[in-house]
């Protein structure tokens, strides 16, 4: 069951230069939900995410986390709030070992305890990091180092967690083992999920809610077991 709004954009509108690469738009999430963000190439979706993190300054409107106006907060204050967000393209750090990038996931936190006991979660949740927690980041497949970015994410202790294109690059076997995880991490965690994902039928199966955006738009929102049924959404996301 969804609780209070943990995050809420209101006519939010970025730039690169120039151009306008979102144009006033306005979305919640409320605490406990997976919710998606999905659209095509250029649509808006990373900048959404890079626009509440702060990494691209918002030219108008707020981004409000937990009732809280983070619009103009530096970027690396988020972790500690809770808010944490795992790029497109994994950013590991590719010359420390699997549990050297973990460790920075928890490079704020003081009981040692606590980060023994969330590491060997984050092995449990990836088996495969468990037995290559000494590799170097840098060696690991694709799909290894997308579960060491969101186990590293993890370390954190996330309220709110924003996954940038997870499917990118990797097998269909490895995409779905890593979204059957996230769902996994959201149920029994309680950890909230802003998903962007150009595999719309994917990110729209693993979440309650959706947001398609265009050219910097929102166009339509709602639940995503009605945005799956919807004709234009098929036609234009689903291949239909």
């Amino acid at each position: 069951m969804a609780g209070e709004t943990i995050l809420e954009l209101k006519e939010v509108a970025a730039h690169y230069g120039r151009i306008q690469a979102l144009k006033g738009i306005s979305l919640s999430v409320r605490e406990g939900e997976v919710v998606s963000i999905i659209g095509a190439n250029g649509a808006g979706k990373s900048t959404t995410l890079m626009t509440i993190c702060g990494i691209v300054r918002a030219s108008q409107g707020t981004v409000w986390y937990q009732g809280r106006d983070i619009t103009r907060i530096n970027a690396d204050k988020l972790p500690r709030m809770g808010l944490c967000q795992v790029p497109e393209g994994r950013r590991i750090f590719p010359r420390l070992s699997v549990a050297e990038n973990l460790d920075m996931g928890a490079f704020f936190r003081r009981s040692k305890r606590r980060i023994r006991e969330d590491t060997e979660m984050v092995y449990d949740y990836f088996p495969r990091l468990r037995e290559r927690r000494n590799q170097a980041g840098g060696t690991l497949s694709g799909g290894e180092q997308q579960m060491l970015a969101i186990g590293r994410a993890l370390m954190s202790r996330p309220r709110l967690l924003l996954l940038d294109e997870p499917s990118l690059g990797l097998a269909p076997l490895i995409v779905q083992q890593i979204f059957d995880i996230v769902q996994t991490i959201n149920k029994e965690q309680g950890v909230t999920i802003l998903l962007v994902e150009q595999n719309a039928n994917l990110a729209l199966q693993a979440s309650n809610r959706g947001y398609v955006l265009e050219t910097g738009d929102v166009v339509m929102a709602d639940d995503a077991a009605a945005l799956l049924d919807n004709p234009d959404i098929r036609k234009a996301y689903l291949g239909e």
